[in-house]
């Protein structure tokens, strides 16, 4: 591949572009299975939990921290690892990345404690905050920027698809082995795509300065604050002071950030980049959509297990068609965005969104599986529309020397909205279930009536257990937590659909112009 050094008054990066079409659709291919990988080990466990607490004695908190400390780690250290690819090579970073994961992934296979799998599933997400920016970057500057919207439309579709394909070899694994498979799985599948990153060129900014240290230590803070204060809100409620403070504290330290990189010469990120409105857009929108999508799952996955009786396997299966209308948009985003331009888009996609939700609504305690297909396409199809534009809006707004850190901002972007819908989803859930179960839980005894009002699982596992009166509990439970379930979508429905206008407004449109009040305030204030 060709790789061609330009000035810095130009160009300051040493970029793959002109090489052949095979080095590029190679580069695609490599950068796809990485992110799909780093996603899918996001919900891969999701089906595992319930056989690792019996086998490790884990408590609900240690699971939740099974799950979210991988989390957490990649969301922290996302815009620091994208700078340093951007410095020293991105493909460096990729396979760095690919071999802590590796490690982190495999070590609970060979660990039995709560705290030595927490702190094996950190080390991952550590390694995947190298992996996933530097896929990205990787491919923004393997394409000339005429081809790349294809690529990344490509990228985002297999992106948004991995938390599905998660759940779906994970529950294939368990079909037939135990936990332990899916370490395995996931540490051997790092190393494979080690294997193959190892033939991908790599490209890097010869003339980048130094790490921005404080900065790099003031975002991750930030992040890894926020991200646990909100995946601790369902658990906690939100006016509990770990989680209220967290969030403050998060906050403080973001606006000591942008305080700090908008006057440093060498920023990390320069802030100044949000009052671009395609990145601003791109930005929000993401937010946005991966909470519509991670809170759709969180919901979604309870129903189809819990009311419709589906094993772990066949939930996956049951949302394989998410993934249909995500790839389809998502790879044909270089043809509608240039005719329906930016604002259009993100209108009409997250409206989507917001009826996928609202449609939702029609779910009983009867109702077969067509009757969650629809809602779901509905759904997907919105989050399909807006996935590549987004992507595409944040990466085109800035420069090639800087693209691990936009893809950072992307990568970083989704986690918080994933952490916040679920948080969001999740918290109305619990506390209308609780709300619409415990008054009718008099008649039954002490013992039964905390357990039965903490959960559906719990409420169902109790019921087991309660003879000939378990049945009536069971009925009651499931009652409850429907009328939780759609509570949990109305608002969803309602929060997405107030957010598609508040960003269509913002958005800029086919012309690359905002519309014209936003103008004329613009206008004014410069004045």
């Amino acid at each position: 591949m060709v790789e061609t050094l330009v000035r810095p008054t130009q160009r300051t990066d040493l970029v793959n572009i002109g090489g052949s079409r095979r080095a590029q659709t190679w580069t695609l291919a490599v950068a796809c299975m990485g992110v799909a990988l780093v996603v899918a080990s996001m919900t891969a466990l999701n089906t595992a939990l319930g056989d690792l607490a019996v086998a490790t004695s884990a408590t609900q908190a240690q699971l939740n921290w099974i799950v979210d400390g991988y989390t957490v780690a990649l969301a922290c250290l996302l815009l620091p690892a994208g700078a340093i690819g951007d410095r020293y090579g991105r493909r460096g970073a990729l396979l760095i990345g690919l071999m802590v994961f590796s490690i982190g992934s495999a070590a609970p296979a060979m660990l039995h404690s709560p705290a030595q799998i927490i702190a094996g599933r950190a080390l991952a997400g550590i390694g995947a905050a190298f992996v996933m920016p530097a896929t990205l970057s990787l491919l923004t500057v393997a394409y000339p920027k005429d081809d790349r919207t294809k690529a990344v439309g490509i990228w985002a579709g297999t992106a948004g698809s991995g938390g599905v394909l998660g759940m779906l070899g994970s529950g294939l694994l368990l079909r037939f082995w135990d936990w332990h498979a899916i370490f395995w799985s996931l540490g051997v599948a790092g190393l494979a795509i080690f294997a193959l990153g190892c033939t991908v060129a790599s490209s890097r900014d010869i003339n980048a300065p130094g790490m921005d240290s404080l900065g790099a230590l003031l975002i991750g803070a930030a992040v890894a604050i926020t991200v646990a204060a909100i995946l601790e809100a369902p658990d906690r409620g939100w006016g509990d002071p770990l989680v209220w403070g967290g969030l403050v504290a998060g906050a403080v330290i973001a606006i000591v950030f942008g305080v700090v990189e908008f006057r440093r010469p060498n920023a990390l990120l320069d802030v100044r980049l949000f009052s671009n409105p395609g990145f601003a857009t791109g930005v929000a929108t993401i937010v946005i959509l991966f909470g519509a999508t991670f809170g759709f799952f969180y919901l979604g996955m309870q129903y189809v297990q819990q009311i419709m009786g589906y094993s772990p396997l066949m939930t996956a299966v049951a949302f394989g068609p998410f993934m249909v209308p995500l790839g389809i948009f998502s790879a044909l985003s270089f043809w509608y965005v240039p005719r329906l331009g930016l604002r259009l888009v993100i209108l009409v996609g997250t409206l989507l969104m917001a009826v996928g939700f609202a449609c939702m609504h029609v779910l009983d305690l009867h109702s077969t599986y067509l009757d969650l297909a629809w809602p779901t396409l509905i759904l997907s199809t919105g989050i399909g529309f807006c996935t590549a534009p987004t992507t595409s809006a944040i990466m085109g707004a800035v420069p090639d020397e800087k693209q691990g850190v936009a893809s950072a901002v992307n990568d970083t972007s989704r986690e918080m909205g994933g952490a916040l819908g679920i948080a969001v989803a999740g918290s109305i859930l619990a506390g209308r279930y609780s709300h619409e179960l415990t008054p009718r839980l008099t008649g039954f005894p002490a013992p039964v009536r905390a357990p039965a009002a903490d959960s559906l699982a719990k409420a169902v596992e109790v019921a087991d257990k309660l003879g000939p009166h378990g049945g009536r509990l069971a009925e009651l439970g499931k009652s409850a937590f429907l009328t939780a379930l759609h509570a949990s979508t109305t608002v969803m429905a309602i929060m997405v659909a107030v957010a598609a206008v508040l960003i269509g407004a913002w958005a800029p449109g086919r012309d690359g112009r905002q519309l014209r009040p936003v103008r004329r305030m613009a206008a004014g204030r410069r004045h």
